[in-house]
């Protein structure tokens, strides 16, 4: 399996000892994958973005977020996956229902070519505390690898259950602006900057 192909699974084996299926998987969304699949995956990774904005996540959008825009939203994100300016992760349960995503944004100015940013890290709120956004995380860690990258960057809700998240993940914190941003319901939020070096 290609680096590009690479996908994590968290699996359970059955109390009688029987095959240990996967439950969760998260892979890389190529980029005619992005440009043939563009309807379905948009729908999907929709979803995933209404519930978690309604859910009360920062991440640019303010409620009520219509299904229009939130459509919108990830066609030009695909678009740009199709002309590989980022890399889309989607995590994915056995069923094929993406129930999380994160994006590698690799297309930096000149002077940054050993860097990337990491985006719009999502997870559906009824598949929160599986581990599936570390394991979107540790996906994204080897897919910036993969691409060689050596230094990542991301911006947070200050004091948010994500920023602890990429914390214990290894993130550190470069530095903090307050009412950076708001939340969806219209209340001021500080924001928290971290880089990660691979």
């Amino acid at each position: 399996m290609s680096a590009r192909q690479r996908s994590t699974t968290a699996a359970v084996s059955h109390a009688d000892g029987g095959t240990v299926r996967p439950v969760i998987a998260v892979r890389r969304v190529g980029a005619d994958e992005a440009r043939l699949r563009e309807s379905a995956l948009a729908e999907a990774l929709a979803d995933v973005l209404i519930d978690c904005v309604e859910g009360g996540a920062s991440v640019s959008f303010m409620l009520p977020l219509s299904r229009d825009k939130a459509l919108t939203f990830w066609r030009g994100v695909l678009a740009g996956a199709a002309r590989q300016e980022r890399v889309l992760l989607v995590a994915e349960t056995a069923i094929g229902r993406i129930i999380g995503t994160v994006q590698l944004i690799t297309a930096l100015p000149d002077n940054q070519p050993h860097r990337a940013d990491i985006a719009k890290m999502l997870v559906h709120r009824d598949a929160r505390r599986q581990g599936v956004a570390a394991m979107l995380l540790a996906a994204v860690d080897q897919t910036a690898r993969d691409e060689g990258k050596t230094v990542l960057v991301l911006d947070t809700v200050t004091g948010s259950d994500a920023e602890r998240l990429y914390q214990r993940a290894g993130w550190q914190i470069a530095g903090m602006v307050p009412n950076y941003a708001l939340m969806p319901d219209g209340a001021f939020c500080g924001t928290t900057f971290l880089y990660k070096q691979l």
